[in-house]
């Protein structure tokens, strides 16, 4: 076993909050947690407490600092770190913890302040952008016609903090390319958020007699939720389709109001945060995951759909395409139209068993990909200043964006072989919680065996996939 390391994940927004910069953070510290390393998360508090405790995320304890914190008031879930003092307080974590890296989340404030906090420190300092301007310039109450100026200078002060790190990463190569062109940066390495896809499994087929099409994440102007419910509306033909909305934000009250003007309210539901433990049967009861948004670096509840099999729509905007692979595992569609999303959601409602189960085979078999084992290897590597020039993960490599049709009958057994463990352990895994509220030492010991007993298994068949994917690639190169 390699040495532990001592690392700050430093955090705009983490747990519970409900984004895909928040649950990357949470995952990445649950998996850096679980390999033995010592990890102190430094966030905003999420209520008017502040100050250190242990916190449990992502099902194992962590040591988190709560920053005082304000909620802002255009906003109905973002919360603003107070500046005053917030330099002298991570100051006082950082020498008291004498971390080996710091990884902070952005350049906004916590990053920033962590950085002028480290001044001095030789901790290598990476960091991870989640964030784009168009994700804040609304709730900024900047007029309309000073928006693309303040972004202008938002990516301009990233590229000035970012500058400073020994290591900058963003999820996809298409979201390096835009950090790298809009903050003026080099060498962005392109690193998958990564995902346990076991933890998702499941055998229950894809179903469109009782159709439900599923948005997870916040609700806010960039994600376009009001483009789904104007496709639902406009699917006369299919009254049965439910909508269902998991996450909470700005735009409740407009989208509930819209639901209403469009006479579909009955069939929206509204669902808000939800627990990790709720979240797989939120999946599996689903027949479509739809992200209608134009401004996703990844989106971390897209990967989760597919790891659950499901089928996936898409605005064709930023990241998207790189998960969902149109007509190979669902479908993409034009950003803010709604007539072209209705279409693509009629192709799911109204596809046959057959192209169903083809759907979510191929959703299964791209999140191969993105395994988050191979993400917290990279992470360790340049924590300690080791590992390859330009690590990056599987899905950048050339065969995952070969279009599929239908994967072949030996890759398909192999698909169902993982699924088979991965549920199996998922099983093992809740039974053993259930224990661990009377035994807890004993029963987390055994959920560690049980977790490392499967994980060789299941990346045997992810290596397996992978080859299997290079030889098709290299057999219609020489047709």
């Amino acid at each position: 076993m390699t040495e532990p390391i001592r690392v700050v994940v430093a955090c705009d927004t983490f747990a519970p909050d409900i984004n895909g910069a928040a649950r990357f953070a949470e995952r990445l510290a649950g998996g850096l947690v679980r390999n033995g390393h010592e990890i102190h998360i430094i966030a905003p508090s999420f209520d008017k407490s502040s100050g250190t405790r242990v916190e449990n995320h992502d099902g194992v304890e962590m040591t988190v600092h709560r920053l005082k914190s304000y909620k802002l008031p255009q906003h109905k879930t973002l919360r603003m770190p107070t500046p005053f003092g917030m330099t002298r307080t991570i100051r006082q974590v950082l020498q008291q913890f004498q971390p080996e890296a710091i990884h902070i989340q952005s350049h906004m404030m916590v990053g920033r302040f962590t950085l002028r906090a480290a001044k001095g420190m030789k901790a290598k300092l990476i960091a991870t952008n989640h964030i784009m301007p168009e994700n804040l310039i609304k709730y900024s109450l900047l007029p309309k016609f000073l928006h693309q100026t303040a972004m202008n200078i938002i990516w301009k002060d990233a590229g000035r903090i970012l500058k400073k790190m020994d290591a900058v990463t963003t999820p996809t190569r298409r979201a390096a390319e835009l950090l790298e062109d809009a903050a003026n940066l080099d060498g962005v390495l392109a690193i998958s958020c990564g995902i346990d896809a076991s933890r998702f499994a499941n055998q229950t087929p894809t179903q469109n007699e009782q159709p439900v099409a599923l948005f997870l994440g916040r609700l806010d102007d960039e994600k376009r939720i009001n483009v789904l419910l104007e496709a639902a509306a406009k699917l006369s033909d299919h009254s049965d389709l439910v909508i269902e909305l998991v996450g909470d934000g700005g735009e409740r009250e407009n989208l509930q109001a819209l639901a209403n003007r469009l006479g579909i309210s009955h069939r929206v539901r509204f669902l808000g945060h939800v627990t990790d433990a709720e979240l797989p049967g939120i999946y599996e009861r689903s027949t479509v995951f739809v992200m209608p948004s134009i401004a996703e670096l990844q989106s971390i509840a897209t990967m989760e759909a597919m790891a659950s099999g499901r089928p996936v729509i898409g605005a064709d905007a930023m990241a998207l395409p790189h998960l969902v692979h149109d007509g190979d595992n669902g479908y993409l569609f034009k950003p803010n139209d709604s007539d072209d999303l209705a279409s693509k959601l009629r192709l799911v409602l109204e596809a046959d068993r057959e192209e169903l189960q083809r759907l979510s085979e191929n959703s299964m078999h791209l999140i191969q990909s993105h395994d988050i084992e191979r993400t917290l290897k990279i992470f360790e590597d340049l924590y300690r200043g080791e590992g390859e020039d330009a690590p990056t993960t599987m899905d950048n490599e050339p065969s995952y964006l070969l279009p599929i049709g239908r994967l072949p009958e030996t890759l398909r057994e192999r698909l169902n072989d993982w699924r088979e463990d991965a549920v199996a352990l998922r099983r093992r895994a809740d039974a053993l919680r259930h224990e661990a509220l009377g035994r807890f030492g004993e029963a987390r010991e055994r959920l560690d065996e049980v977790r490392a007993e499967v994980k060789e298994q299941l990346q045997e068949i992810r290596t397996e996939v992978s080859e299997a994917a290079k030889r098709l690639r290299r057999k219609k190169d020489d047709q």
